[in-house]
């Protein structure tokens, strides 16, 4: 019978198939779009290269889906984008918007490989994990060749190993707190970095979505993610830490959308998830309180956030169900 016992998909592997297809899908019409509007022909093959590996995707996840006479989801379409909408990004943006993709790939797919248990599902997740590092390591290469990649703060190198002798290590109120650690600079660093980049691809969208509702959500969504960098940079300069900023991510002042606001909605929700995501983290690897309190607090307007882009999603019927577990009460009841 083979090593799967011709086992049929678990809960968990159509969960992540599923939300691998809607990001994927996303990830085409996007980039598809993005390079009709590059310039810089090293970052034109950077996007081609995602897009090979996006459209690569697709074609295995819908080769499985269909061996096992599995619905394939809707996720996005030629509908949903204009590849000939005028240039709404910069080169520099798309960069950083790459080397974001595939810290994000990083991300789920070393979650989504041990979350699987068919050896051709782990196959797949382990070629998603090598070519998301890929993607990662060619657009910071490309940074670095082109002096616009932005680095955390440096400090001095420790003269030796210390270890922690006072409760005074987890304080953390006003006038009280000690020196950052490296981990938890780490961490403040690039949050901010990430909501910098966040609010640029904001902006653009609520410049051009149709919808004037959408378009004052991208805008509330755009301050969201300012109040977050410069509470991050406040913690940072206050430990006399220089935090210098993306540069050139600015979008154009385009006001044609390339894209649906269902593509965009849906783009937003998942960066509002990957962030609480980020912070979740941060929040288990920062000890000293005053940490702590910021990240929940931010989580929390995050949160309601991203449950109201929820509602709006569902009233305009643009939210695809995931595969759920069978209503077994209502099947009793016949």
């Amino acid at each position: 019978m083979g090593d799967n016992h011709n086992a049929k998909l678990t809960s968990s592997e159509m969960g992540l198939l599923w939300g691998q297809f809607q990001n994927d899908t996303l990830g085409i019409c996007t980039i598809s779009y993005l390079l009709n509007t590059v310039e810089d022909p090293k970052i034109q093959s950077i996007l081609e290269y995602a897009l090979e590996l996006s459209l690569d995707h697709i074609r295995v996840i819908k080769e499985i889906l269909h061996a096992e006479q599995h619905p394939i989801p809707m996720g996005f379409t030629e509908q949903d984008v204009n590849v000939n909408a005028p240039r709404l990004f910069s080169d520099v943006f798309m960069l950083y918007y790459m080397a974001n993709m595939g810290s994000m790939g990083l991300n789920g797919n070393s979650v989504a490989l041990p979350n699987s248990s068919r050896k051709d599902i782990r196959d797949f997740y382990t070629s998603c994990l090598y070519s998301s590092a890929e993607l990662f390591n060619r657009s910071t290469d490309l940074m670095l060749n082109k002096g616009v990649l932005v680095r955390p703060p440096y400090i001095p190198y420790p003269d030796q190993v210390e270890f922690v002798q006072k409760q005074h290590f987890l304080a953390g109120w006003v006038g009280d707190e000690r020196q950052l650690t490296t981990v938890e600079i780490s961490s403040l660093f690039f949050n901010l970095q990430r909501n910098v980049l966040g609010s640029s691809l904001i902006t653009g969208f609520s410049q051009v979505a149709n919808s004037k509702s959408v378009r004052q959500y991208f805008v509330r969504g755009a301050e969201v993610a300012k109040h977050h960098c410069a509470v991050f940079a406040k913690i940072l300069s206050e430990d006399n830490l220089v935090t210098p900023m993306t540069s050139d991510t600015a979008p154009t002042l385009s006001k044609l959308s390339p894209f649906s606001d269902k593509l965009m909605m849906f783009h937003v929700t998942a960066l509002n998830a990957a962030g609480i995501g980020y912070y979740g983290v941060s929040i288990g690897t920062s000890p000293r309180r005053d940490l702590g309190i910021a990240y929940s607090r931010l989580m929390a307007e995050v949160g309601l956030y991203a449950e109201d882009g929820a509602n709006m999603m569902i009233s305009n019927g643009w939210m695809e169900k995931p595969p759920s577990s069978p209503d077994r009460k209502n099947l009793a009841k016949g």
